[in-house]
């Protein structure tokens, strides 16, 4: 894990996670950023709308455009990320499609890696192809592959870090480099690593999507997204924000800016579950593979040693057997729940096979790298040896 050492005029992501963005002096001194649960926002008089609308003054007007809650929970993860800017949005899939939408036009094409997020890559290719929108994909890691699928009419490589299910990582400074020499806008959904573990921008990822509703919320009761990078970039995506509407109401905005709170807390947590879990896994003998960037064995390891500070609450591995040997080892699990999702303080566990892509036969799911015997295991806070001793009892029932 990276062992860099912050600025004088840097604080510890602990810190920012619990000071970062809010005003030191709030709406009747409170100390909780308090709710403010309005649709509308009045003027005094008319020259106070007119210098809201030639930029004089900053304030709010329309709920859709701005709410003060939303934009304290916006300055908090840029803080914590070291963006600029933020903008939230009513989930993760909202922040990706909003943002591809508002960056993208007929004739543009984009370049994405194949273990992205399968809503991801059903969005380019299902629904951006009718407007016109080219794309092409490429295997994670394979850096000659994403620069010869770069054109003149490309505008966007997309990727994640670490990817979704099997944890492959991205070289995030060979991908900004491809990036920048192509005057190509690099993306990246950091949503397995968080800004605790990960900070995108710092290797000249242009911007950073989280699903705010897995590790920045934390406690499975919210949906929401969020943008994060320069401020001109991410002012651009606004205006296409405030059309659309895909906002994130002053409650939601409240609960992730609580959740932030402990997020650095949480994270820590299940850094150190997940590779404990991995370890475990890795030496039973009923299991085949572990995909965890913890491990020395996982392929990008020394890239992940690199460039994150801790490797993550999600643990995926592969059990000798078949469909129903994996599915027997989840129904024999005391401790997880039987959920999609991940990053909250619940430990959750799945087969990818079933949850996301029950619709496919086994030939059909291995086409798109989805193997019968792959669990997803989403490590919670709870006590590892627990979480091992269950893990344990479980696999001596397959």
């Amino acid at each position: 894990m990276s062992t860099e050492k912050p600025r004088r005029n840097q604080v510890g992501p602990s810190t920012q996670a619990v000071q970062g963005g809010e005003p030191r002096t709030k709406v009747t001194s409170a100390i909780a950023m308090p709710i403010i649960q309005s649709a509308t926002f009045t003027f005094t008089d008319t020259k106070e709308l007119s210098d809201y609308f030639e930029g004089r003054i900053e304030r709010d007007e329309y709920g859709r455009y701005g709410n003060p809650t939303q934009r304290v929970a916006e300055l908090k993860l840029a803080a914590l990320e070291g963006a600029e800017d933020g903008l939230l949005f009513s989930s993760g899939m909202a922040a990706i499609t909003t943002t591809l939408f508002a960056m993208l036009s007929r004739g543009a094409h984009v370049v994405v890696t194949d273990d992205a997020y399968r809503r991801t890559r059903q969005f380019l290719h299902q629904i951006l192809r009718r407007y016109g929108i080219e794309v092409s994909t490429v295997p994670a890691g394979d850096y000659e592959r994403m620069e010869e699928a770069v054109r003149t009419t490309t505008r966007l490589i997309f990727s994640e870090s670490p990817t979704n299910p099997y944890n492959r990582i991205i070289d995030l400074e060979r991908l900004a480099d491809i990036g920048r020499r192509h005057r190509v806008k690099t993306i990246i959904d950091s949503t397995f690593a968080t800004p605790i573990n990960q900070r995108p921008t710092q290797f000249g990822i242009d911007l950073v999507i989280h699903s705010a509703t897995k590790y920045l919320g934390g406690h499975n009761d919210f949906l929401a997204g969020v943008l994060l990078g320069s401020a001109d970039l991410v002012g651009a995506v606004r205006e296409f924000h405030g059309i659309t509407g895909a906002i994130s109401d002053a409650f939601i905005s409240y609960l992730l800016i609580r959740g932030i709170k402990t997020l650095a807390l949480r994270v820590a947590r299940q850094n150190e579950n997940a590779q404990r879990l991995a370890e475990f896994l890795e030496a039973h003998p009923k299991i085949e593979r572990v995909h965890y960037p913890g491990l020395p064995s996982h392929p990008e390891h020394h890239i992940a040693v690199r460039q994150m500070r801790g490797f993550g609450g999600v643990v995926s591995f592969e059990v000798y057997g078949d469909l129903h040997t994996a599915s027997r080892l989840v129904d024999a699990c005391r401790i997880p729940r039987i959920a999609p999702s991940l990053g909250a303080v619940e430990s959750l566990i799945e087969q990818p096979a079933l949850m996301s892509f029950y619709e496919l036969t086994t030939e059909e799911r291995l086409q798109v790298g989805i193997k019968d015997t792959l669990v997803r295991y989403a490590v919670g806070v709870e006590d590892a040896d627990d979480l091992i001793a269950d893990l344990a009892q479980a696999l001596e029932q397959i």
